[in-house]
């Protein structure tokens, strides 16, 4: 297929936010390709390779800029002048295409960007980036298939699709039998090992009482480890290991393979599970940014798997010697599950369940979970299935309630893509009555709201749809209020991000208090949320680190006595 095509569906799809009409465009679009043509649907979500795919195109913002300033002889001074003014890269190179004549161009040095067409640009450069901004997503594609090759059958073909989807996590060999009009073919698509699989996600409750309502009595209920999530895949003499964001840690974990080998049954299988740190002396166990720098680190592997051990919890069995175990209830799941894994502690374990009735037993468990300095626990409805990909009602995570403190922004980076003009996350800090000094305790960028009237349309219709069911999403700060505010503030810039005189406090929320040798204070916020701009109060009154340190203490001791 000639790119020039696909840019034509490109605008096409953009032209309009509807949904339904977008999908029409989208279904006309299909029927007009080839099956071979398949690997284009990964294009119309803006990627060039499938999700879990290890190819990945790693072009930052300043290489783009660089090619961009190549590509049309302009210096890249005025290329992130130009970005900084429109908001997007995309829009920029379509704009210095159009102005500028062939014979500037440097055809040696990037001859895909130089022969471009201004508008090819446009969406070169925004799939480059991974922002291609057409409004289409796999939903969209699967409603599209539907409308294109099942327009009679409509709701058992959306359903099959999507069960395809979910299992083979390849929506373009989905493609490839709906082209063809197989619709009953699609029901011998299975789960395959040594393809990652997107991981089933819980709703969060906030009792065990309602817990229970939800997935009925006798329930499983499971500890919920403050860990990282972990597919282990095997096939043979190989073991694959995945995060839930589908990247392959096998290299980082070698430990986790050999105990894998040695402590699991089977020719072949999946596993779900969630990988805990602990300390070697006291084989206490440590929370999740301690250990999270094991995912990332791509030498001294050995060197720090003694430094940084880990534990293994495993909590689900997905597939197993030829068969798909997706579709079996979740009871079944966990009898084998426990049947074959030979657990050890601090190599390892199934996750520690009780199957109960009774609120008392399942409170008494919780506290032992705090106790041990997990999470808090996982409720589960023992005839369920596993939905890949999907946050279901029928495994639910109760944790902690929040707390929250005052601290002042000392520094921020500007968003990209849609969000370009503004910042969009905020460094934080408490402050240091000893030596008057404002240390760093965490990031903050989740609880901030889109101002409406300034936001590109994608934005705002997101946030109108979610007014429709929330009708507090739209009240509060907004990224371009705290920009605004934060801007004349500016002290010192590095690339996109920047450092701002202290000025500024707000208020936000944390589940857990960790300690951290990232930030100056020593501590860190777990998830930390915006909740208010607190303009009232002065620098004096904001957060101190011997408060700081008090929470955390109180937070150790209630974890002991629980």
């Amino acid at each position: 297929m000639r790119y020039e095509k696909l840019v034509e569906f490109y605008e096409e799809a953009s032209s309009t936010t509807k949904r339904l009409e977008k999908i029409t465009i989208l279904s006309k679009f299909l029927k007009s390709i080839h099956e071979s043509d398949k690997d284009v649907l990964y294009l119309l979500m803006g990627d060039i390779y499938p999700e879990y795919d290890e190819r990945k195109i790693g072009i930052s913002t300043q290489l783009a800029i660089k090619a961009m300033a190549k590509a049309t002889g302009t210096d890249e001074k005025h290329v992130t002048t130009e970005w900084k003014h429109i908001g997007d890269l995309g829009e920029v190179a379509k704009k210095l295409k159009s102005q500028k004549r062939q014979s500037t161009l440097h055809h040696n040095d990037l001859t895909l960007l130089t022969s471009a067409s201004p508008t090819e640009a446009l969406y070169l450069v925004r799939t480059l980036l991974a922002d291609l901004r057409i409004g289409v997503k796999e939903s969209t594609i699967r409603e599209a298939m539907v409308d294109a090759f099942f327009p009679d059958e409509k709701k058992e073909a959306s359903q099959k699709i999507q069960d395809a989807i979910d299992k083979s996590n390849d929506i373009s060999a989905v493609f490839e039998i709906v082209k063809k009009g197989e619709l009953k073919k699609l029901d011998k698509v299975m789960v395959e090992v040594g393809k990652p699989l997107k991981v089933m996600l819980a709703q969060k409750i906030e009792t065990i009482k309602e817990g229970f309502e939800q997935v009925g009595k006798p329930a499983a209920i499971e500890f919920k480890y403050d860990g990282f999530r972990m597919i282990i895949h095997k096939k043979g003499n190989e073991i694959i290991l995945y995060t839930r964001n589908l990247e392959n840690v096998t290299k980082q974990f070698p430990d986790v393979v050999e105990v894998v080998k040695k402590h699991v049954k089977g020719d072949s299988f999946i596993l779900d599970s969630e990988v805990v740190g602990f300390h070697k002396k006291n084989h206490e166990y440590r929370p999740f940014q301690e250990i999270s720098q094991r995912i990332r680190r791509k030498y001294d592997i050995e060197k720090l798997q003694e430094e940084l051990p880990v534990e293994v919890n495993v909590f689900d069995i997905l597939y197993y010697n030829g068969k798909s175990l997706l579709d079996e209830p979740f009871i079944k799941r966990t009898e084998l599950l426990r049947k074959v894994v030979h657990s050890e502690r601090y190599k390892i374990v199934c996750s520690k369940q009780i199957i109960t009735d009774d609120e008392k037993k399942a409170n008494e468990f919780y506290k032992s979970a705090l106790k041990e300095r997990q999470e808090g626990i996982m409720m589960k409805n023992l005839q369920s299935i596993y939905s890949p990909g999907k946050r279901v009602g029928h495994m639910l995570k109760i944790k902690p309630e929040e707390r929250d403190f005052d601290l002042v922004i000392v520094g921020a980076e500007y968003g990209t893509g849609k969000r370009g003009k503004w910042m969009s996350s905020f460094i934080l800090a408490c402050k240091d009555e000893k030596t008057g000094k404002f240390l760093e305790i965490g990031k903050v960028g989740t609880g901030i709201k889109e101002k409406l009237q300034a936001a590109p349309p994608e934005i705002k219709k997101e946030v109108e749809q979610k007014e429709k069911l929330i009708e507090e999403e739209t009240i509060g700060t907004s990224f371009q209020e705290l920009t605004e505010k934060l801007e004349p503030l500016i002290t010192k810039e590095h690339g996109k991000t920047v450092e701002v005189k202290p000025k500024i406090i707000v208020s936000v929320t944390y589940q857990e208090i960790q300690k951290s040798p990232t930030y100056s204070s020593g501590y860190a916020l777990r998830f930390p949320r915006f909740t208010a701009l607190r303009e009232e109060k002065p620098l004096s009154e904001i957060t101190t680190l011997k408060e700081v340190e008090k929470d955390y203490a109180n937070q150790k001791r209630n974890w002991k006595y629980g």
